[in-house]
């Protein structure tokens, strides 16, 4: 049999690396970027200096870059393999930015490593492996429901050497520090099929026609999600990513891989969720006995337990499909919509069992529980999931007699 859920004893070694690294150097210095009641938070140049001595230290212990090929001074782990360092790194705030695999920028690395010319990766890919400089994906439109990219406005025409952009963009993630941007912009007025209207240009930032309007202010506060009018912005031909008409196809492909990587990350902030509900249960006695005794806590541990084991083996199972080249859209799917909702529910036990405590900001988990609502709706909402999972579902009914295809076509 080929199924084997083991480490190789080099894998398992870069896990443990990756682990003590997190607990030993990355924890405590974020304690002190971040302060407490004693310290105040660092600022200025005494943040950035912590943050960027941090990523210094990663990159001499060769943790640095996981997803990436090493000829781009990468680690060169598949996807089975990354899962094991984004769900060590997920485990503080700012593991992955420091080990550089952290959303948008691991997916557009992803995306201009397939897409781009050998120029273009030389000039923004480079960098952005190095973490000499930050990227955004501007994509989703306020006007339009942003699970549809067939309905994008935001519309470019050719003038001679140079493609014209005008729209409007918003929850641009890391707008405000990105170097560079990949816009997807409607090209094509009458195309053959409605997912071959767009096409991806990489926009250097600042640039005139590009206009930050705000950041936009979340359940989590304001952390870099901005609102971007584009008027009369010139970009030469060059700089398309990819072939005229091919960016739903990009930005389907970017999002495959990006949407597991995320699935990875709330696995680790799951896990922490458990590990503080049982420690909770084991120290708080109430009404004759420990929490961890009574069976109404028992049953909220039981099931994060369950949900998170199977979270698991969905996110490793997808990242296998993605390893062996296998169509995976299906399993990305199904575990991006099962763990983003893993993810509330165990939160929200963990707070639960915590009672006033857990909805105080003295646990991470108030934070937690804010970022973790918008996991819901990122990268596709349940309910559009949900519909694609029911549309094939279907489909393999109909064409074989079977649904055996649609969960998994697994070998049970």
């Amino acid at each position: 049999m080929a199924i084997d859920f083991t480490l190789s004893p080099e894998l398992e070694e870069i896990r443990m690396r990756v682990r003590n690294f997190v607990d030993d150097v990355i924890k405590p210095e974020e304690a002190r970027i971040e302060g407490d009641a004693d310290n105040p938070a660092l600022t200025g140049k005494d943040r950035i200096k912590a943050l960027i001595g941090l990523r210094k230290l990663a990159h001499a212990e060769g943790i640095w870059l996981p997803h990436m090929p090493e000829e781009w001074g990468g680690m060169g782990l598949g996807h089975v393999e990354l899962a094991m360092v984004q769900a060590e790194a997920a485990k503080s705030y700012y593991g992955p930015w420091v080990f550089n695999c952290q959303a948008p920028d691991e997916g557009n690395m992803h995306t201009l490593l397939h897409w781009a010319t050998p120029e273009q990766a030389e000039k923004y890919l480079k960098p952005l492996c190095e973490g000499s400089t930050w990227s955004c994906f501007a994509m989703t439109e306020p006007e339009v429901a942003g699970s549809d990219p067939t309905l994008i406005q935001t519309h470019a025409y050719e003038d001679g050497d140079e493609w014209v952009i005008n729209g409007h963009k918003w929850f641009i993630s890391n707008a405000r520090r990105a170097s560079f941007a990949i816009l997807v912009a409607r090209t094509e007025d009458d195309p053959d099929i409605p997912q071959a209207a767009n096409s991806a240009f990489i926009i250097d930032l600042p640039q005139q026609g590009w206009n930050d309007v705000r950041e936009i202010e979340t359940m989590h506060g304001g952390t870099g999600h901005s609102e971007i009018v584009i008027e009369d912005l010139r970009v030469h031909k060059d700089q398309m990513l990819g072939g005229r008409g091919q960016g739903h196809l990009l930005g389907q492909y970017r999002l495959g891989p990006a949407r597991l990587a995320h699935c990875m990350r709330w696995i680790a902030q799951a896990e922490m969720a458990l590990d503080m509900m049982v420690e909770r249960s084991l120290n708080r006695f109430a009404h004759g006995s420990l929490l961890a005794e009574k069976q109404g806590i028992q049953w909220m541990i039981a099931d994060s337990t369950m949900e998170l084991y199977q979270s698991k083996l969905m996110v490793l199972h997808a990242a296998h499909k993605i390893d062996t080249k296998q169509d995976f859209k299906a399993e990305v799917s199904m575990a991006k919509h099962f763990v983003a909702n893993m993810l509330n529910r165990v939160i929200d036990r963990s707070i639960q069992v915590h009672g006033a405590l857990g909805y105080s900001t003295d646990t991470p988990l108030a934070h937690m529980y804010q970022h973790a609502r918008w996991a819901r709706f990122a990268d596709g909402a349940d309910e559009v999931h949900q519909m694609r999972i029911a549309q094939r579902t279907i489909a393999a009914y109909t064409d074989e007699g079977s649904t055996r295809r649609a969960t998994g076509d697994l070998p049970i």
